[in-house]
């Protein structure tokens, strides 16, 4: 039995053991990246990745980095207000994410423990969630003239509530866009999908060096970690 079925966040695996495919997609997988971290697969898979992956890359780097983004993710209040969000609706949340990242900072484990365990929280986990949904949605209605063009919605508005608000709602392409914009961060995502044979790359914003790797397939998305440089 699995033991990480019923958790959020997985720790890491050796790629060649969670896919021993030997398709050419997988071999091509397996040749660039050496590990993956599944994420569960609730409609919430892209928001929980992304912010597991970057809070992990910023420890990583260091308690100055972790620090920057405390303060970005404090004045990111001013972003959801603008967009006029009631700060009780949000305070709570904003909170949440606040002490997961204190908590990182504070904590001297070089393992990834308290990051784990923090993620499968399931009242902290779907808190840093809702957050990043809401301050996705802030971002597109404060750039609303130029991503009403890009949703198929009736009009951006409804989108936003019905879309991306809402928890387990999956992640589209104009959402992952302006939450990278909101957080001022760009990821590669490595896609599973469609019928050629070689691994699709795409990286957002374009032109950008991305520290973050996701892997997607049939709507989902996992947490890739490249092959160690040489």
């Amino acid at each position: 039995m699995d033991p990480w079925a019923d958790c959020f966040v997985s720790s890491r695996e050796d790629v060649s053991s969670a896919f021993p495919s030997t398709s050419g997609k997988h071999k091509d997988v397996i040749s660039q990246f050496s590990a993956v971290r599944r994420v569960r697969g609730d409609g919430n898979c892209f928001y929980r990745a992304l912010s597991f992956a970057h809070l992990e890359f910023l420890r990583h780097k260091g308690i100055r980095s972790l620090q920057r983004f405390k303060e970005e993710i404090i004045q990111s209040e001013k972003v959801l207000i603008s967009a006029g969000f009631d700060e009780n609706s949000f305070k709570h949340l904003l909170n949440t994410v606040v002490n997961v990242v204190e908590q990182l900072e504070a904590d001297d484990d070089e393992e990834e423990s308290t990051l784990l365990r923090l993620f499968n929280d399931p009242r902290t986990s779907d808190s840093m969630v809702q957050y990043l949904r809401l301050l996705t949605s802030a971002h597109l209605k404060n750039h609303a003239d130029f991503f009403c063009n890009f949703v198929e919605a009736p009009d951006l508005n409804v989108y936003r509530e019905q879309e991306v608000e809402v928890m387990a709602m999956e992640c589209d392409h104009v959402d992952i866009l302006a939450l990278l914009q909101a957080l001022n961060i760009s990821i590669h995502i490595v896609s599973l999908e469609g019928d050629d044979e070689q691994l699709a790359h795409h990286v957002i914003p374009e032109g950008s060096e991305p520290c973050l790797h996701l892997l997607y397939q049939t709507s989902h998305y996992n947490i890739l970690y490249p092959q160690p440089s040489l």
